[in-house]
């Protein structure tokens, strides 16, 4: 399922550190997306690094694309030019705040602009392609069920992410939240950073 190479904590700090948009490694909790080269599609087939500053905490499995029935034409529910995929290898941040949603549950949701591309062009595969734009797109972090009793661990990303950035470990995102949710209350840390980096 999950097909990115592992790295040492350093090698994902040094290759954070070597971004354009690098200013600094971020204080508090933050997530480091990894997208897989290979990028099989429709696959929950890359990594979310779970880091407090510079100490790796934890690594969950997800997607940084769009499913694949979005990329065949489901993204005109929700823009005529093409599914939205993130830009990679690029800091966002304090790009997200936790919320609380009666009818989703827990999400980090986009309160900053982000940069990606879309891709229109049908052919199931995720790409950076075309003309590169920036704003609020609703690229949110959130797990791939809303059933609060559903642990099952899920290998297609079908509709889940338009574009968002899902975990389909849904007991680790849950654990994940309750610390930004306890974080923002407390007003330790009221915005999330992401980092999202190519394969390398």
């Amino acid at each position: 399922m999950n097909k990115v190479k592992s790295y040492t904590d350093q090698q994902l700090l040094d290759r954070v550190r070597s971004l354009k948009s690098f200013n600094a490694i971020p204080q508090g909790i933050w997530i480091l997306g990894v997208r897989s080269s290979e990028d099989t599609p429709d696959t929950f087939d890359d990594k979310f690094y779970i880091f407090d500053h510079d100490q790796f905490v934890e690594v969950i499995s997800g997607t940084t694309n769009p499913g694949g029935n979005i990329l065949k034409g489901g993204f005109l529910r929700f823009n005529k030019f093409g599914a939205f995929v993130l830009k990679s290898d690029e800091c966002y941040y304090d790009c997200w705040k936790y919320i609380w949603r009666s009818s989703r549950g827990h999400e980090l949701r986009q309160v900053r602009p982000m940069k990606g591309f879309r891709d229109g062009n049908l052919n199931g595969k995720s790409e950076e392609i075309g003309e590169m734009i920036t704003g609020l797109f609703g690229i949110n972090f959130h797990t791939n069920t809303f059933k609060w009793y559903n642990n099952i661990v899920k290998s297609i990303i079908g509709s889940w992410s338009a574009g968002c950035q899902v975990t389909n470990r849904r007991d680790h995102f849950l654990s994940l939240m309750n610390v930004f949710k306890n974080k923002k209350s407390s007003g330790e840390q009221p915005f999330v950073t992401y980092i999202l980096l190519k394969e390398f």
